[in-house]
């Protein structure tokens, strides 16, 4: 008598059309019931030794599906310890965004080893000469890798302790681009940006 009278829809569709506009979920809320029965569910311990390894064995492969899946997108939820923070982030981009000698090292030292089965007079000078070659090239190079990251950090991330960056550097620089886990996020050339 004195309540006021609800519009009724005119059809489930409409009604449905109104709750997706204000925002709505797509799916019904469960009962508290229904909640709390999920929820036992999910938290009850195994019975048998077997269970529990199972579950175990569950919880690691999926950390290791996200680390894999981390590792080839850069995201920084689910990195290893030694590879987040935003520090660790700019000395990757820099140097992914950049050539260095040492990423060479392995592939010579292959063509270095194959010329020194060759016993001839010039291809031990070859040899020679190449590898004193790499070894002062990649030395020099990586003098400058250390040098210049140390500027940018200052420059790009003032605040941030950036101890052990060089080291991480100096590491990733020497392998080959296409196998740097987490995998090149900048392209060679592009200009790493500090992300905080």
């Amino acid at each position: 008598m004195f309540s006021r009278s609800k519009p009724a829809p005119t059809d489930s569709a409409s009604a449905l059309g109104q709750e997706s506009d204000l925002g709505g979920k797509g799916r019904r809320t469960p009962t508290r019931k229904e909640a709390e029965a999920a929820r036992r569910l999910r938290m009850k311990p195994p019975t048998t030794r077997k269970e529990a390894a199972k579950i175990a064995r569950q919880h690691r492969n999926e950390g290791r599906a996200k680390a894999r899946a981390a590792m080839a997108t850069g995201d920084e939820k689910y990195l290893p310890a030694r590879d987040r923070g935003p520090v660790r982030r700019f000395s990757r981009d820099f140097v992914d965004s950049r050539r260095s000698v040492a990423e060479y090292l392995m592939p010579i030292l292959v063509i270095v080893l194959l010329l020194s089965v060759v016993n001839t007079p010039w291809a031990v000078r070859a040899v020679f000469a190449v590898w004193a070659l790499m070894i002062v090239g990649s030395v020099l190079d990586t003098v400058y890798l250390v040098i210049s990251l140390k500027r940018a950090l200052k420059q790009e991330l003032p605040g941030e302790n950036a101890k052990g960056a060089s080291t991480y550097a100096v590491l990733r620089s020497t392998q080959l681009r296409r196998f740097r886990l987490p995998k090149p996020q900048v392209a060679r050339g592009e200009k790493p940006v500090a992300h905080r």
